[in-house]
Order: structure tokens, then sequence, then C-alpha cells
């Protein structure tokens, strides 16, 4: 399948709203793409199914990913929130039957990211946060680091995600302070 296939049957599985949502970075996807010399078919194509299960009823959700054989761990069971870039990492594998890693890690790993995460990975949870759609307090400040660093992005994209949920004491998954402790080191 091409691009425009995985387009079609997203447009087909959810909302308007969450379509454009995943529209919107995939095409931003691939500009960070070429910004950052990465692979800009991969960054499409990661970036248009980043969030195909998320309407899905989480029985269903649930469903992909213990037929996948994947466990959740006891972060994962408390958010459903975190269910669907598994399932939907799950269901890319398994369903659509696209095997290539970095964009299954690319989609597993666009809400929480993880301590050593590889270019694709970083420019689909950048783009998550700067698609044409999104409006938030910082949404400018997002992009214009997005432009100009995409590790800088991240750490402001993760201080957000961590401030949100720690104000709100909600449950914080490791990868997410991994991914945001990796960045800061390296900066260092």
């Amino acid at each position: 399948m091409k691009f425009e296939d995985y387009k079609s049957l997203i447009k087909e599985r959810m909302s308007e709203h969450r379509y454009i949502h995943s529209v919107n970075v995939a095409v931003q996807a691939v500009r960070l793409a070429k910004l950052y010399g990465g692979d800009e078919e991969k960054a499409a194509i990661a970036g248009i199914l980043h969030d195909i299960t998320k309407e899905m009823p989480f029985e269903e959700q649930l469903k992909i990913i213990s037929d996948a054989g994947i466990i959740l761990d006891e972060f994962e069971k408390t958010s459903q929130k975190l269910w669907h870039p598994i399932s939907g990492a799950a269901y890319i594998k398994n369903i659509l039957s696209i095997d290539d890693e970095d964009i299954f890690n690319s989609v597993r790993y666009h809400t929480t990211g993880r301590a050593g995460m590889s270019l694709l990975e970083k420019i689909i949870f950048v783009a998550d946060f700067t698609g044409d759609e999104r409006n938030y307090n910082g949404v400018t400040i997002m992009k214009e680091k997005a432009l100009r660093n995409l590790e800088e992005a991240m750490i402001y994209g993760l201080q957000f995600t961590l401030q949100d949920l720690s104000s709100r004491e909600l449950v914080i998954h490791p990868n997410a302070l991994a991914c945001y402790n990796d960045l800061v080191l390296k900066e260092v």
C-alpha cells in the first residue's frame, strides 16, 4: 500500500477531526523529515497512521494488544489514553502488514517518547504536537522550536506534557521521563 491508500483507509475509520489531524501530522512529518534529513515516505506513512486506533473502542484496542502478545505495564493499565499508540503499532504490524520497525516504533512511542529514539520517532513525536490544526497555549513556540532544533522541540513538548500530567495528578509513564532525561543529558 502507498500513502494515498493509507489516507483513504483512515478517512473511512475516523471522525473528520481525527482525519484532519492525521493528515496534518503527515504533512508536518514530511516537512520535518526534509528539514532534518529523514525518510519522507516513512514520515508520511507513520504520520498518517499514528492515530489509526485512537477512536476505536477500548475493548477492541485491548483485543489487538492481546492478540499481538503485548502485556501492558502497570502504568499503561491505568491510563487508557496510552492504549492507542500500542494498539495502533500492533494494528499496522499485524493487520496492515507493515514490516518496518522504525514506522512501528514511531507509532508506538508517539505519545510517551522513550530514551534513544530514532530520527523518525522524534519527527512523529514533534509532528503530533505541531500539526496545522493544533491550537494550545505554547503551540507557536513549539512550532518555532521544531523548525530550529528537533530535540529542543521535544524537550519543550515533554515539559508541557509532564507539567500537565503532574498538575492533574495523573500517572507519568517512565518512558516519558526516560525520554526527557535522555534529551536533557545529551544537551549538557
